[in-house]
């Protein structure tokens, strides 16, 4: 035992070197750049192409998913999900760990339906870097997703995911989370084509399909809790509870908490219990009783907000744009009607709300906006936005940006959507639905997990930030041998990314960190 640690030494030296290697012929070739001379025939040629299927040669496409699979097993997720979710009577072979990293690995390695499992499953050295002999098939991860026949089957997979969360909260995440914690909540629409789709409806704005209710943690992007319901279910239906479960999720591990969303969840009633535990920052409605304030205030109590610049560079200048507002100039030239904001002034006043005991701090943000139609100027309007906050710490203006920053969540939902494909809706009903978001979500998880593990904090807020597909590319789809041994798995990178550093950060802090328990 003594002869390992060496050995390991050698082989992290070797590794090193090669990286460096590759790098250099690869930087050999981009010095090239700038220098062509003229050139007869395009860079890109071909010849005579053979192909050749080699006899004893294990290769993939996945070099990341072995590290991510040690991360998860290191954590304990599977032993948590074999020992919660009872949902198999016979083990022959797999075992309901197996059907969750099945399905959420193969979202991981870009799948976006159930069929993709089939490629993998014939991937022998996908296999091996997974210690595994097979994987289940489609049609077998199909059937273990109507397996959830209630909610409480899909809410224990939550919590089982959730278990193993403040192992990393605990050590690697621990800066990540503060000085102050945030929760984001807000609802979406999940359409669908199809019309026999158990428990789907129709939304406000006419499209058939689910509403899933998100609730995720602003510093690392992790989806906490997902629940599925029906189409035309209201924003904040049930978010209270949710709300509940993730304040005591996370309130253990993080110094501060605040909630955050829009005015759907201002729900008045919760707000005294929630006060006494965590902050929290809700737009709200712009009734009549809070206008009435807003309009009885001095014009002394209002101050202008500044806006930061969209874009800034390294030196902190606003970026030039020197082409034309292509918007702009066709909204003149056709005349047609516009709002132009002119300037926002902020203030705040307190304000009882009818289903709370004591009074809260109101923000009023007033916008002063010009109607025009085409470069004509009909009228200026004035319109009034606010939120009510325990935030006691912040001016109004930090009020109203710390506010507009829980729209970073959008960007959640739509990588939900659009990169993960967590929001697809393959099964027949409702609650087996349910559990096919929470596996495939599961990958987005992953991708913050793994982030976590990286050895500089600038590396981990990159990758915890990075769109779902960019993480792919840069850490999962890296060429590969794998040779599998008795004891041991070894992924030999057989191609170079710029990001092999952050791979091996990550899997090396992986290897030596040992998770307690939370």
């Amino acid at each position: 035992m003594q002869e390992a640690f060496p050995v390991k030494r050698i082989q992290r030296d070797r590794s090193r070197r090669n990286i460096v290697c590759r790098r250099r012929r690869v930087a050999a070739r981009h010095k090239k750049a700038g220098h062509w001379t003229a050139q007869e025939r395009p860079t890109l040629t071909s010849g005579i192409v053979h192909y050749e299927v080699g006899a004893n040669t294990d290769a993939m496409s996945f070099g990341g998913i072995a590290a991510v699979h040690r991360l998860l097993t290191k954590l304990g997720l599977p032993e948590e999900l074999d020992e919660r979710l009872q949902l198999l009577k016979v083990h022959l072979p797999y075992h309901e760990s197996d059907h969750v990293l099945n399905l959420a690995y193969c979202v991981l390695c870009g799948g976006t339906r159930l069929e993709d499992i089939e490629r993998l499953r014939h991937d022998t050295a996908y296999m091996n870097a997974l210690g595994a002999d097979l994987i289940p098939d489609p049609t077998t991860a199909g059937d273990f997703c109507r397996r959830f026949e209630t909610e409480d089957p899909v809410i224990e997979l939550m919590e089982c995911i959730n278990s193993v969360r403040p192992k990393l909260w605990q050590g690697r995440g621990r800066d990540l989370l503060g000085p102050i914690t945030y929760i984001d909540v807000d609802g979406t629409i999940a359409s669908t084509y199809g019309e026999y789709k158990a428990g789907m409806d129709i939304s406000y704005n006419g499209i058939w399909g689910y509403a899933p209710l998100i609730v995720s943690l602003g510093n690392t992007k992790e989806v906490l809790y997902l629940v599925n319901r029906p189409g035309n279910m209201p924003s904040h239906t049930g978010a209270a509870s949710w709300i509940d479960k993730a304040i005591v999720l996370v309130s253990p591990y993080a110094p501060r908490v605040c909630l955050r969303g829009d005015t759907d969840f201002a729900l008045t009633k919760h707000f005294d219990g929630w006060a006494e535990v965590v902050d929290f920052i809700f737009g709200t409605d712009n009734i009549e009783a809070l206008r009435r304030q807003a309009e009885a205030l001095e014009e002394a109590g209002w101050e202008t907000l500044e806006r930061k610049p969209k874009y800034e560079t390294l030196t902190g200048q606003t970026r030039l744009r020197f082409q034309e507002n292509e918007k702009k100039r066709i909204v003149e030239e056709r005349e047609f009607v516009n709002l132009k904001l002119n300037f926002e002034d902020v203030a705040e006043f307190e304000y009882q709300p009818g289903n709370c005991q004591r009074s809260y701090r109101v923000v009023a943000l007033r916008k002063n906006i010009t109607k025009m139609k085409g470069e004509e100027a009909l009228f200026d309007d004035i319109r009034y936005f606010f939120y009510i906050t325990t935030r006691m710490d912040l001016t109004p203006a930090e009020v109203v940006r710390c506010a507009n920053e829980r729209c970073d969540q959008e960007n959640i939902i739509e990588q939900l959507k659009n990169g993960v494909n967590a929001l697809r809706v393959p099964m027949y009903d409702l609650v087996s639905n349910w559990a096919h978001m929470v596996m495939a979500a599961l990958a987005w998880n992953i991708k913050s997990w793994f982030a976590m593990m990286m050895h500089l904090k600038r590396d981990r807020l990159t990758y915890i930030r990075m769109e779902f597909r960019h993480f792919l590319n840069s850490i999962i789809l890296i060429p590969c041998r794998v040779v599998r041994r008795a004891r041991s798995i070894v992924i030999r990178i057989i191609g170079y990314q710029p990001t092999l550093d952050r791979l091996f950060s990550a899997w090396q802090a992986i290897e030596r960190t040992t998770f307690s328990s939370a």
